[in-house]
């Protein structure tokens, strides 16, 4: 009888120990492409002035690394043709660095990068954003009625169309969440951006953002977020390619991901009841 368990129990480690191999599935590579994040953000009662644009490379499907850009030519330029140079780079960051940037709403701003004999351009105009107005909690929320809930408010101007971008960052999750709306419903009326989270309870700390942002850039966040299911926000490895805003000049064929967005942003610190 102890011989039977003792072989029962050895098959059985067996077989767990096989189901725990992982197994690597020989992908093709295709050949880097240009990533842009190039959010710039003029939060409200600021000069605006401190911006960054980060560059990296899309990689290998099972690298744990993403690969920065350096040696490249950044500068904006608005539609009075003055110029914005991003000419201080952080080593080894992909970051570029602008200390004089100057945001006007409904201005046209004109990104160029320079890399590699390649020009890539990427014109984007400054939305402005209605100022959070309040910001309430339901802990009633949910199917279940125990889920905390928690409304932003703010006041939609009337006439003109609004897009809307919010970023939640709670302090219990790694990476932000995001939505986005747009006022067609609401439009001169107030109106909430809506979020919920079964991780946060009373005490969390969740910072709260508010963009103004164009139509086309609105249709480009929407899908992200529906491609990306929502959970684990926008800027995971999506299951399919979203073209943003960003054309290869020089070379079509070698387009680059991400965008150049520009927006008047609002922002609170909210400390869960």
């Amino acid at each position: 009888m102890k011989l039977y368990k003792i072989t029962l129990f050895f098959l059985f480690t067996i077989f767990i120990t096989s189901c725990e191999d992982v197994v690597q599935v020989d992908l093709d590579t295709a050949a880097p492409k240009l990533v842009v994040n190039g959010s710039i953000q003029w939060q409200k009662g600021t000069l605006g002035n401190e911006q960054q644009i980060k560059l990296s490379t899309t990689t290998g499907f099972y690298s744990t690394t993403i690969p920065t850009v350096s040696g490249a030519l950044l500068f904006v330029t608005n539609s009075d043709n003055i110029t914005f140079n991003f000419s201080e780079e952080i080593p080894n960051s992909g970051i570029y660095l602008c200390h004089n940037f100057v945001p006007e709403i409904d201005k046209t701003y004109v990104l160029t990068i320079i890399l590699n004999g390649e020009t890539y351009t990427a014109t984007e105009s400054l939305k402005s954003v209605s100022p959070i107005t309040n910001i309430t909690q339901n802990n009633e929320g949910g199917f279940n009625g125990s889920d905390i809930e928690i409304k932003t408010f703010y006041n939609d101007p009337a006439v003109v169309n609004n897009y809307y971008l919010f970023k939640y960052k709670a302090n219990v999750n790694a990476i932000p969440s995001y939505d986005v709306s747009d006022d067609e419903f609401y439009q001169g009326n107030e109106f909430f951006g809506y979020y919920t989270d079964e991780n946060i309870k009373s005490g969390d700390n969740l910072d709260i953002t508010i963009y103004g942002v164009s139509k086309r850039y609105f249709d480009y966040m929407s899908k992200l977020i529906l491609i990306s299911g929502g959970s684990n926000g926008p800027f995971s490895t999506p299951p399919a390619t979203v073209r943003g805003n960003i054309i290869n000049q020089t070379n079509p064929n070698n387009y680059a991901l991400g965008y150049f967005n520009i927006s008047e942003t609002d922002f609170r610190n909210y400390v869960v009841q």
